[in-house]
């Protein structure tokens, strides 16, 4: 038995998908942040639930050769980089095999990754930086949220963000100290400040105070202090921002100096980028991304594309100038008011349309609207972290599209998407399970990572599909009848009846066949205690999960071996 505040000895065997090494130990599968693949290390048990444990090194006693001294001083208490201590090109081997096993493990799809694309950099890449500002223990601190806490480690610099970061961070100490002011006091909801955050767009900065205080004292003299650090163009916003969420941004913004917003362009196609505009974090790897993106979906000179989760149009442009037509879908009304922006100052009026609503209510409408067109259609997907609703799912299923090509930055909702489209994963009542037996309707054409955040644990992965055509036909005769040679219907009809799907078995059906067997009641919490023990889906009884989150007693032995055979009555287990 492990418990907590033990001190364990054991060889790290993998790195697992947050960059923690992982540790056999006893039966127990420890995971135990900052460990490397085949280094021994001794750890503490933080935490023992079932037989996983989480645990902290205390010692690396036998390093691995890809183990690196970290730049950063606060490696390791901040919660932005994990993977600092790591040689960088085994950092993309990481990555790789994290792609690999989310495909393996969520979708049980075995799929060849390419090597990672990364970046020019693998340092000072970041054009964009958000800092919160906080009051901690009477002191205001400007850095990094650490892991799972609210709790802000100071810094002076980050080594992964542009070379402006320490004099913006310290300019703003500066303007603090001077007028008195204060960072966010989460218990009080109290202060001045509460975050800071810079967009650099081709060397023009973006800067904006998130203040609590509509009437922020003095931000003309922040202007000055930014004036004497800063020799890039810059725009100073305040955004004002009263409410307790983690919501970054108010609705009211108060332009202080400078441009509303900057050009930049991107294989010739131009665009502006405002203080709330999307961008992509890294410019080297997100131009070999969207340069892929076009390159996958290849001649689309008769074909509509369809640019899901299109934020500001930078794509749906730079695929309408390749494309007959390009249709772009988003939620945010001011990123769709500046993609058509972008769609006229490029001339691209009759080839791209942007669309406001949400992907899983418009999609649907626009693959019928144009497959009652006759147009091919390919599909660009580049959804939020949590990836597709079910509804863009089945849209895409329904479309038939000749190739589909998702961009995510998740790869366990990107394998989940991927093998429901593929068909390897069902949805069956809300319930997302293994398919028994299916024949693929696309075809995985391509795999690769691209290495957008280096130093840290998250990776961009680029998939792209193609819809799986048969090879030829074969023409079969058939005589259907109940003489010699012919194919019997009535037998047909058999085997159709013996396959046919049983009756679904409910919570109902279960409790009256105890009832009545065995002369007792059982509630339902009972029984889906039982089936979770099966590793069997409980969530068609609401009642009975809601029930089993509360502290109750267990069924007894009786109940249980009655329960059991009632599920294999129904030939559920």
């Amino acid at each position: 038995m492990l418990f907590k505040n033990d001190e364990r000895e054991g060889t790290v065997v993998a790195v697992g998908a947050d960059g923690e090494g992982i540790v056999k130990d006893e039966g127990y599968t420890a995971f135990v942040p900052f460990a490397l693949t085949g280094e021994k290390i001794r750890y503490r048990v933080l935490k023992v639930k079932d037989k996983i444990v989480y645990g902290k090194v205390i010692e690396v006693i036998t390093p691995a050769e890809e183990r690196v001294r970290p730049a950063c001083p606060v490696f390791g208490r901040c919660g932005g980089c994990r993977l600092q201590h790591v040689k960088y090109s085994a950092q993309l081997k990481i990555k790789e095999n994290n792609v690999k096993n989310c495909f393996l493990k969520v979708a049980g799809l075995d799929v060849k990754v390419l090597s990672a694309v990364c970046g020019e950099n693998e340092y000072r890449y970041r054009n964009n930086l958000q800092l919160p500002v906080a009051e901690q223990n009477g002191e205001t601190v400007v850095g990094f949220y650490a892991e799972n806490s609210h709790r802000v480690v100071p810094i002076n610099d980050c080594f992964i963000n542009a070379e402006w970061t320490a004099d913006v961070i310290n300019s703003l100490k500066t303007y603090m100290s001077e007028f008195g002011l204060k960072g966010y006091d989460e218990t009080a909801r109290d202060g001045d400040i509460r975050e800071i955050t810079v967009k650099d767009v081709k060397g023009s900065l973006i800067i904006t105070i998130v203040s609590l205080k509509r009437n922020l004292k003095s931000p003309e003299e922040f202007v000055k202090i930014l004036k004497k650090k800063i020799k890039s163009p810059f725009s100073l916003y305040v955004n004002f921002n009263p409410t307790d969420t983690n919501v970054i941004y108010g609705e009211e913004f108060r332009l202080i100096c400078g441009e509303p917003d900057y050009e930049a362009e991107l294989f010739g196609v131009k665009y502006r980028v405002g203080v709330r505009s999307f961008m992509q974090v890294n410019n080297s790897v997100c131009s070999k991304l969207y340069s892929s993106v076009l390159n996958s979906l290849g001649d689309m000179r008769d074909s509509t594309v369809i640019d899901a989760y299109s934020g500001a149009g930078l794509l749906t442009a730079l695929i309408a100038s390749n494309a007959e037509k390009a249709i772009g879908i988003e939620i945010i009304e001011e990123a769709v008011k500046l993609a058509d922006e972008i769609k006229i100052n490029n001339n691209l009026q009759n080839r791209m349309e942007n669309i406001l609503g949400k992907c899983e209510d418009v999609l649907p409408q626009i693959v019928e609207r144009e497959k009652n067109k006759g147009k091919k259609i390919s599909v660009v997907l580049d959804p939020p972290r949590k990836g597709c609703d079910i509804k863009v799912i089945n849209a895409l299923i329904a479309s038939d599209a000749e190739k589909i090509v998702y961009v995510s930055c998740k790869p366990s909702t990107l394998a989940r998407d991927v093998g429901l489209l593929v068909g390897s994963l069902v949805c069956e009542d809300g319930v997302i399970k293994r398919a028994k037996e299916y024949a693929p309707r696309y075809e995985i054409v391509q795999v690769r990572p691209f290495d957008m955040f280096a130093e840290t644990k998250h990776v961009e992965t680029l998939v792209v599909l193609s819809h799986k055509k048969p090879d030829g036909h074969i023409s079969i005769n058939v005589e259907f009848g109940e003489e010699e040679g012919q194919v019997s219907l009535k037998d047909i009809e058999k085997r159709a009846l013996e396959r046919a799907p049983k009756k679904k078995t409910t919570y109902k059906d279960i409790q009256a066949y105890i009832e009545e067997k065995y002369g007792f009641k059982v509630h339902t919490a009972y029984i889906a205690e039982v089936k979770r023990n099966f590793g069997l889906p409980m969530y068609d009884a609401p009642n009975a999960v809601e029930e089993l989150k509360r502290p109750r007693s267990h069924p007894t032995e009786k109940m249980v071996l009655a329960i059991k055979e009632t599920l294999a009555h129904f030939e559920i287990i």
